[in-house]
């Protein structure tokens, strides 16, 4: 069972007292042998999706993923996403065990039948992932990084026509680690995302099933709450699909899913069931769900793995910088302070030459430029400006003229004020910025609004989401990366 699930073991579970209660809730109207099977009991008393729901969650996962897949290839026609969502999802061992349940349930070999009722390269994709045999070592080796990072190059990018094969052979087989590492290369050397390859070079079922590969191994997570919207947008629901990865990821990872929901579409999952099913069926995913996260303001571990993972590589990533602000030669801020004041003055507002001097002169230059304004004229440039300028114009040539530690502040302070958080601008900041610029960060925002900043992100968020901007607010990382260790109460982060 995952930390990170909604459905634990329950606490003095009885089974024979469950059963009796099960049986007393559908006894009544309609024969009831005590001897009959519970799933054909809960097929004659429930209907619709309810019933669904209910007697996919009797079944182990591996037999439901056994169905799932024959009821995707059976009969007239085939659901292709259902066979992309289950096959590019799983891990080694779960695809094991559903191959020998489909056996088992079916009296077929599932490889036989998903050949049968497949073509093209989409087939043999389907085929490898089938085979369950994805390196699991956890090893890495650098060479094969980039050897495997030019070979995709060389298969797609750099040469007319594609060789599938070899997407096949390094996407189908090579270890989530390695592939994540390969996805950082290739990025390098095809100016280009993975993601962006694939949709230029396949296409149909098996650039669709190729780049449910890709999100699979960036994050599991994050590609189960990409499906669920996508269930519940727009007119109708794909039960079907909700029903499937609700009761598939409530023992495992709901919760890192529902974090990602909340992080990707800015609403929680649970208010999304809510209000795209109603009665007995609502009532169930709800359980599954587990939770609001809208309610609780609280962050799950994925979300503290994504922040960590971003300071980390701006952390340790060496880069050329190149700006596009850069000093103004032949400096005069006096001058500029003058004609500053004659675009201001009298009717009407010149906004392009104020445009014009805040946007080429660097942050240092800017911060001259205003106490010229002071010195000079005896008038405050900020506030000039706030009654000169109006809208988006105005955030954006304030929010110039303030040094970057006050822009921090600000931004901070933003991204905390009033009801609900945004906690993008919260993750974005406190990851990208180095140690002095956090405590430079830190000493404005006391001055700006006289209370710290850890107070005010610990009064605004909770879970492991607080505690990891607050480890970053307090700026207590050594400068080598690796030698740092995290340790989470339900979901270890360690970085050796």
């Amino acid at each position: 069972m995952g930390m990170c699930s909604t459905i634990t073991d329950a606490p003095d579970f009885n089974a024979s007292a469950d059963a009796e209660a099960l049986y007393n809730a559908m006894k009544g109207i309609g024969d009831h042998d005590n001897n009959t099977d519970l799933i054909d009991d809960l097929k004659y008393e429930l209907t619709g999706k309810f019933e669904r729901l209910i007697v996919s969650l009797m079944r182990t996962p591996a037999y439901h993923d056994a169905k799932e897949i024959h009821d995707a290839i059976k009969g007239a026609g085939t659901n292709e996403r259902c066979l992309i969502e289950v096959l590019a999802s799983r891990n080694n061992q779960q695809t094991h065990e559903m191959v020998a349940a489909y056996k088992d349930a079916y009296g077929s070999d599932i490889e036989e039948d998903v050949v049968g009722d497949t073509s093209g390269h989409f087939k043999k994709m389907l085929v490898v992932l089938l085979q369950g045999t994805r390196d699991e070592s956890g090893v890495v080796d650098a060479d094969l990084v980039e050897q495997d990072a030019q070979d995709l190059f060389a298969a797609g990018e750099e040469q007319w026509g594609t060789d599938e094969a070899k997407f096949i052979m390094i996407l189908g087989s090579r270890s989530v680690t390695h592939l994540r590492m390969v996805f950082d290369a290739y990025e390098k050397i095809a100016e280009k995302s993975i993601e962006d390859s694939i949709k230029s070079e396949l296409s149909g079922d098996f650039e669709r099933l190729m780049l449910a590969v890709v999100q699979c191994i960036r994050s599991v997570p994050m590609f189960f709450a990409k499906r669920l919207y996508k269930s519940m947008k727009g007119l109708g629901t794909a039960d079907n699909t909700l029903i499937r990865i609700m009761i598939s990821r409530s023992e495992i990872d709901m919760l890192d899913i529902r974090e990602c929901f909340r992080l990707r579409y800015e609403k929680s999952l649970y208010n999304m069931i809510k209000d795209d099913t109603s009665g007995d069926y609502k009532r169930t995913l709800l359980n599954l769900c587990g939770g609001d996260d809208d309610l609780a303001g609280e962050f799950f571990p994925e979300a503290a793995q994504i922040a960590y993972k971003m300071w980390e590589l701006s952390a340790m990533t060496k880069v050329q910088l190149r700006p596009t602000i850069r000093p103004a030669s032949n400096f005069d801020p006096a001058a500029d302070a003058q004609a500053l004041r004659k675009a201001m003055k009298g009717f009407g507002t010149d906004e392009d030459a104020i445009i014009e001097i805040v946007t080429k002169r660097s942050n240092a230059q800017r911060q001259e430029i205003r106490q010229s304004f002071k010195s000079l004229l005896g008038r405050d440039l900020m506030k000039d400006l706030k009654s000169e300028l109006s809208k988006n114009l105005e955030r954006l040539i304030i929010g110039l003229m303030l040094t970057p530690a006050e822009f921090d502040a600000k931004m901070m302070q933003k991204a905390m004020e009033g009801a609900g958080t945004d906690e993008h601008a919260l993750i974005e900041i406190l990851v990208t910025r180095s140690n002095e610029e956090i405590l430079a960060m830190n000493a404005a925002y006391q001055d700006a609004y006289k209370k710290s900043l850890e107070d005010a992100i610990q009064s605004d968020t909770s879970g492991h989401f607080c505690r990891i901007l607050v480890s970053l607010v307090q700026v207590m990382f050594f400068p080598v990366r690796s030698n740092i260790v995290f340790y989470f109460h339900t979901h270890s982060l360690v970085a050796v």
